[in-house]
């Protein structure tokens, strides 16, 4: 069963990483779990000094083919699925996972689609928008007298749990959908806002309110490309019509 999980579908992606040891060190995790796919948006520093490749070990491979974005976007326009970590709790983290549960959803889909495990910066985490992006949450349950991890040892924590997960789950559902992914998720968001805000549902003042609570709400649902679709069609019939309204209204 192990070989059906292609781990080499898992990306890390690294938001704004600030030390070169952290990120070496996550490449040696990432080596250690069998995961070879290490993306970096807007590093502060250079991964590629002596610091990074000392703590990589025998993982400076994946240090050295990283890829680097300007933006959380650009990496992860290829990826179906995007789990964002997370210590914040709020009216729009519901539904937390911990790792071993983010594990059980990640091994499925994986099988098939590019699936993002995405990490914010040591001092500050993913700031709201960069969390916007992730349809899933993951929660490392932590003491609250130190409660934020070390950016490697957060990611080896979960990586561990993917491991582990390859042994323990013993099936795999056939026939699932495969999801839309988050390029397509957000030329959808996009859409959707642009409707609701002409018709008066949105406020065009704070928009981001109500939508992320429908971001929350397709994310759960993890949406396929017909279902996108659908409801594009849905947003363009909400256009349509209030044109139509604004048609009538000058006459």
């Amino acid at each position: 069963m192990n070989s059906l999980f292609n781990l080499h579908n898992v990306c890390v992606v690294l938001v704004e990483p600030q030390g070169p040891r952290n990120i070496g060190s996550v490449c040696r995790a990432m080596k250690n779990f069998g995961l070879q796919d290490l993306r970096l948006v807007n590093p502060q520093t250079n991964h590629l000094v002596h610091e990074a490749r000392q703590m990589a070990v025998k993982a400076t491979d994946l240090l050295e083919k990283a890829r680097v974005f300007t933006s959380l976007v650009d990496a992860l326009a290829d990826c179906v699925t995007a789990f964002g970590t997370t210590r914040r709790f709020g009216k729009y983290r519901e539904d937390l996972l911990h790792p071993d549960e983010a594990a059980e959803q990640i091994l499925p889909l994986s099988l098939t689609d590019p699936i993002a495990l995405v990490f914010g910066r040591e001092d500050k985490g993913l700031h709201t928008a960069e969390l916007d992006l992730c349809q899933r949450f993951i929660t490392i349950p932590t003491d609250e007298a130190l409660p934020s991890m070390n950016l490697a040892q957060a990611v080896a924590l979960c990586l561990y749990e993917l491991k582990k997960g390859q042994g323990r789950l013993q099936q795999v559902t056939t026939g699932r959908k495969r999801l839309a992914g988050v390029k397509n998720m957000e030329k959808m968001y996009e859409h959707m806002e642009t409707s609701l805000t002409e018709c008066g549902f949105l406020n065009p003042q704070n928009p981001d309110h109500i939508m992320r609570a429908f971001r929350r709400i397709f994310g759960r649902a993890g949406l396929n490309d017909r279902e996108v679709r659908i409801l594009r069609g849905l947003w363009s019939q909400i256009e349509s019509l209030h044109q139509q309204q604004g048609t009538g209204d000058e006459k």
